[in-house]
């Protein structure tokens, strides 16, 4: 199992906005995460936007591509693009890049 951790950075402006679609995240996007691959998958936000999102899944690069080809993804990563900083045009799902593990104490 994987285990992946990526940073992104939340607009200041909004934060709170961010906070409340992520409180209600539509059935069909947790559902579709769950179908491919994305498990024990938490967004982390501190009060100066920056996020920290961490999963497990089997193949990170798997579990990527099969959200892309799912429609519920295109709407959510449509709809998620203006809260985020910096993604030189990218998707917030396109500019997730997992970090360098370290440590692990299992």
């Amino acid at each position: 199992m994987q285990r992946v951790c990526f940073l992104l950075k939340v607009r200041q402006d909004r934060i709170a906005e961010y906070r409340e679609r992520h409180a209600a995240v539509w059935p069909e996007m947790r559902e579709a995460l769950s179908a491919t691959g994305w498990h024990n998958y938490s967004l982390f936000l501190r009060d100066d936007g920056l996020l920290v999102g961490y999963l497990e899944t089997e193949d990170f690069e798997a579990a990527k591509a099969g959200m892309e080809a799912t429609e519920v993804n295109g709407r959510w990563q449509a709809e998620m693009s203006p809260f985020f900083e910096s993604l030189d045009g990218s998707r917030p799902d396109e500019a997730m890049k997992p970090l360098t593990e370290v440590f692990h104490l299992a």
